[in-house]
């Protein structure tokens, strides 16, 4: 973390235990070492955070990039969808039209089915050929 070496590091052991003496130094040996700890748990923390930020950040950044490209696709298929609608729409069109004039009979038409048709009073009464047990009830 602070980049010292082993000889610095036994010249500041030395230099505390002159200065401390040897009743109060691991005391304060003990101190700084949960101080260190403390500062290095604080800098893990702020680097995670920084991290889980960075993260956060493009995570979001491709979020919008799919959300563009849904948006793209969305509207290709719309526009293709919509392309293929027209048509089908105007033959429909056509289609009903061609049924309006054959579902409306015209007079003239309406006429002549009417007199192609035999009359339903003579086709309704039996036919008065003479057959033989029809001649036989005659008869009687």
């Amino acid at each position: 973390m602070f980049d010292i070496s082993f000889s610095e590091l036994l010249l500041i052991a030395v230099v505390a235990l002159i200065v401390l003496g040897p009743e109060r130094l691991p005391k304060v040996a003990r101190t700084v070492g949960h101080l260190m700890g403390r500062a290095q748990r604080y800098m893990n923390d702020v680097k995670s955070d920084i991290q889980r930020e960075m993260d956060l950040e493009e995570i979001n950044k491709l979020k919008n990039q799919m959300q563009d490209a849904a948006n793209s696709v969305r509207s290709s298929v719309n526009d293709s969808v919509n392309t293929i609608k027209d048509p089908l729409s105007e033959a429909q069109q056509a289609l009903s039209d061609l049924h309006k004039p054959l579902d409306t009979p015209t007079e003239p038409v309406a006429a002549e089915k009417k007199a192609a048709l035999p009359d339903t009073a003579e086709a309704a009464q039996p036919a008065s050929t003479a057959t033989p047990d029809n001649a036989s009830k005659a008869k009687e």
